[in-house]
């Protein structure tokens, strides 16, 4: 074997020595600290059972384990005894699984009942709508869940037609109760006719001003989307794609052939006009040759040259002879013109 392969072979065993030293004495002080940290006595109170909303605590629903002094959550009770301090008994405000810290924030004072007053955050107001079966989710929203509110309302334009639009008028807010059930453990959605929120007092104001100007309905969000995002009007027109130029090019395009129908029904009534014209100077003119015809002969008398031979008198009847041209009247609008035209044999 040479010397270099032999050399490698107890380079790789020094090493490897080295590491399993190295790791058990970091393994040493891992231990040594969490005994330490152990040792101390720090404890919290966990459910020792499932909690619903509304469970009343007690010592046999409660136990104390061991903490790490440096985790302890905010609002841990260390003792049992502190838990259940006070003059009433406390209520969960929400449900809480086995072995889950006891939190301050999850269970009521002192002789507090588990009411919606209980579960406002600070500064909050809680504000009820009215809501159907479609309106509501489809009774799919339970509290707990984030929902927007979207408020529906119909309006009078300036030029007197109804336009319907709809706004976002709040996101991303907590719902409290769904009807008169404040249980955030209920699973079984139901067709609910309230839905009960948690809002600022100017979100409040906002609800129940919205609640009379048009129609509520709820749009149900993630459960990790709690950021508000940024939303427009939606209207009439959008639901076909049509932006207000496209509206306003279809309503002149309209209104040019309302135009032009409009200028070809007043042509057509002047060219009527003038055919009723010429019919009543066809008929004068006729009612003028057939009093015309109807005129009796003229007698003509001649008178014999004077003499003194004693003649007769001759009377001969001469049928006048007809007139060679016949006047013709034209209405042009509103004023008369005559021609005379050739008479036809």
């Amino acid at each position: 074997m040479r010397a270099n392969t032999l050399i490698m072979i107890v380079l790789a065993g020094v090493f490897g020595v080295l590491a399993v030293v190295l790791i058990n004495i970091w393994l040493a002080g891992q231990r040594t600290a969490l005994a330490q940290s152990n040792g101390t006595g720090n404890t919290i109170v966990v459910a020792a059972l499932p909690l619903k909303f509304g469970d009343t605590l007690s010592a046999d629903k409660l136990h104390e384990i061991a903490w790490p002094a440096g985790a302890v959550p905010a609002g841990a009770f260390k003792t049992t005894k502190e838990a259940l301090a006070g003059s009433g008994a406390r209520q969960a405000l929400q449900a809480i699984s086995t072995n889950e810290p006891i939190l301050a924030t999850k269970i009521t004072g002192p002789g507090q009942r588990a009411t919606l007053s209980a579960v406002l955050g600070e500064g909050m107001k809680a504000v009820s709508i009215r809501v159907n079966d479609v309106l509501g989710v489809a009774g799919f929203v339970f509290p707990g869940d984030r929902v927007d509110v979207l408020l529906t309302r119909t309006v009078r334009g300036d030029d007197g037609a109804d336009k319907s639009f709809v706004d976002v008028l709040l996101q991303s807010m907590k719902v409290l109760a769904v009807d008169q059930v404040a249980d955030v453990n209920k699973d079984n959605p139901t067709v609910v006719k309230s839905v009960t929120l948690e809002a600022s007092t100017k979100d409040a104001q906002k609800l129940t001003l919205a609640a009379g100007a048009g129609q509520l309905s709820l749009a149900l969000r993630q459960a990790a989307a709690n950021k508000g995002e940024t939303t427009e009007r939606v209207t009439l027109s959008d639901l076909t794609g049509d932006t207000p130029d496209d509206v306003a090019k279809r309503q002149a395009e309209l209104d040019k052939q309302a135009a032009a129908d409009a200028a070809a029904a007043a042509e057509r009534q002047r060219a009527a006009d003038k055919i009723a014209g010429l019919e009543k100077a066809v008929d004068r003119v006729g009612n003028q040759l057939d009093q015309l015809s109807k005129v009796k002969p003229v007698p003509a008398v001649v008178t014999a040259p004077a003499s003194n031979e004693v003649v007769k008198e001759v009377i001969k009847y001469l049928e006048p002879a007809p007139p060679k041209n016949v006047t013709v009247g034209v209405f042009r609008g509103v004023k008369l013109e005559s021609y005379d035209v050739p008479r036809q044999p």
